[in-house]
């Protein structure tokens, strides 16, 4: 928040306005951590979508790829297992120096959580995490009906030398029949799926999304966002 005094400096972002491919993106990331282990460059938020894609974590299990030939399939690096990315989510990737914010996963994981959480609620939507279930869900469950809750977030990072990279991806407006090519997460339990703020009836454009999670950012992280000077480099 503006004119708010922060516990850690600032850290920069980016807007990525076209898809990136995911290759490239990861390329970026390992340089941007890189750079912020060994010469101290700046911690940095990138958002951005990419085009149509499934990823692999380190957890994943190949019979969750239900349709391969589907669309271009990554091993991302990260913890978790498969997810979708595809237009219409917003990813963002975060950089950040975990060792000098406390050096614990565990609360950076759960900072993760937090900062979707309250992005979600400039929206009126109350969600959290689920005990067993990586990501952020909303409780759909109609009145004297069976429990159902869909997942609206997905969370999956990497450390190296105590820097992030990988991050969050809040489903905007995707196509959520995208992600019938995967077992999202893993969790094939029919009581559990998917949605996005559209399918909520959330009118939110991608820029809405930025403005929440950029506001909701430099709250959970007590850090002020700066745009990035110039354009996107790794150690810039």
């Amino acid at each position: 928040m503006r004119g708010v005094m922060h516990k850690f400096p600032p850290v920069q972002w980016a807007v990525s306005d076209q898809p990136v491919p995911y290759e490239d993106a990861l390329a970026f990331m390992e340089a941007r951590a890189r750079a912020i282990y060994e010469d101290g460059a700046p911690e940095l938020v990138w958002f951005l979508e990419h085009p149509p894609l499934y990823t692999a974590g380190t957890s994943a299990k190949l019979d969750d790829l239900r349709d391969p030939s589907r669309f271009p399939v990554f091993d991302a690096g990260r913890g978790g297992q498969y997810t979708y990315h595809g237009p219409g989510q917003r990813v963002a990737y975060v950089m950040l120096n975990v060792g000098q914010r406390g050096k614990d996963v565990r609360a950076f994981v759960q900072n993760l959580e937090r900062w979707i959480i309250t992005a979600l609620q400039s929206f009126n939507i109350d969600s959290g995490p689920r005990d067993g279930r990586v990501g952020v869900w909303v409780d759909r469950t109609q009145a004297g009906g069976p429990l159902r809750e869909d997942k609206i977030a997905a969370i999956g990072v990497r450390l190296k030398r105590w820097v992030s990279f990988h991050g969050i991806s809040l489903n905007v407006e995707p196509d959520l029949e995208h992600f019938t090519g995967i077992t999202p997460c893993g969790i094939a339990d029919p009581r559990y799926g998917v949605t996005s703020l559209a399918d909520l009836g959330i009118p939110a454009t991608m820029a809405d999304a930025d403005i929440a999670l950029r506001d909701a950012f430099e709250t959970v992280f007590d850090s002020q966002l700066v745009p990035v000077p110039g354009p996107l480099q790794p150690a810039a």
